[in-house]
């Protein structure tokens, strides 16, 4: 196949642009901004090229600081999505990818106290309650987007990966910042919060191996991707410093952004069609070996 791919150098999207050229397929990349070939929003808006499959990968997020502290850049994915959307139905490209995210559930699901594991049904696209910040907001309407591109032709898979990671992430995400501050041996060991939210980690081998695993077959609806784990970030950092082997004392950073409380998915729709493989510790001992 012919395939285009946004965020082609993103963490995502690098991972998916390996994978798609070892399968054979010729892949034409295209990233937010100079100094690339071409830069998303110019190429959706203008090109008139017809792709086996689409996969958009390419949005503008940057970690938990970035959502909290920079919400209108973060905001300009809306008309990234806007453009991709309308690109498909113009080209008549028949198929396509969207990554939304667990980002796009209602914040009410995700409060201290009892564990809700996440349904892909908790989201109404006709009432879809308070989202994540703006880029759930987002992801909300680029879901909403896709429903709008299949009423004109194109298949669109949507997939709401959880906290994915893996060794080559940027560190201003969680899971690197904890790897690097363990292969650092940072005594204290620093955690933004308080240390009892939880987050439900996938490994970005297991986030690409799904998503082509749902192209493959044509899974309808949109998917969450994840493992279904509830891990609190003391314990992600007892695990990482475990397997660094040493014991620091943990410093709790209670002014520092932390997002929701829980945000766990229930994984039975992903598990249909595929088992991830890469389990937390095992993603943890790559990172601290690269």
């Amino acid at each position: 196949m012919h395939v285009l791919l946004s965020g082609h150098r993103g963490f995502i999207g690098r991972h998916l642009h390996r994978e798609l050229v070892e399968r054979g397929h010729t892949v034409t990349g295209v990233e937010l901004a100079y100094p690339y070939l071409y830069d998303a929003l110019d190429f959706f808006r203008n090109d008139d090229r017809r792709f086996d499959l689409a996969i958009h990968a390419a949005a503008n997020v940057g970690g938990r600081a970035s959502i909290d502290g920079s919400p209108l850049a973060v905001a300009t994915n809306l008309a990234l999505d806007a453009w991709y959307f309308q690109w498909l139905v113009r080209t008549g490209t028949p198929r396509a990818v969207f990554f939304s995210s667990s980002a796009a559930y209602p914040v009410e699901l995700q409060q201290p106290g009892d564990i809700h594991r996440l349904v892909e049904d908790d989201i109404d696209l006709n009432n879809p309650g308070l989202p994540d910040a703006s880029y759930g907001l987002a992801k909300v309407t680029g879901e909403r987007l896709a429903q709008y591109a299949e009423a004109e032709g194109c298949r669109v898979h949507v997939l709401r990966p959880f906290s994915g990671y893996g060794e080559d992430q940027d560190d201003c995400y969680p899971f690197p910042a904890f790897i690097g501050r363990a292969k650092r041996r940072e005594d204290p060991f620093e955690v933004w919060g308080d240390g009892s939210s939880t987050r439900d980690w996938i490994h970005v081998d297991d986030v690409v191996g799904a998503a082509l695993a749902a192209i493959d077959h044509d899974i309808t609806g949109p998917v969450n991707l994840g493992w279904g784990r509830a891990t609190s970030f003391d314990q992600l950092a007892g695990y990482v410093t475990q397997a660094a082997g040493y014991t620091p004392r943990i410093k709790h950073l209670l002014a520092a952004p932390q997002g929701v409380h829980h945000r766990v998915c229930d994984p039975t729709r992903m598990l249909g069609f595929y088992q991830p493989a890469v389990t937390l510790e095992e993603g943890i001992r790559r990172a601290l070996d690269s």
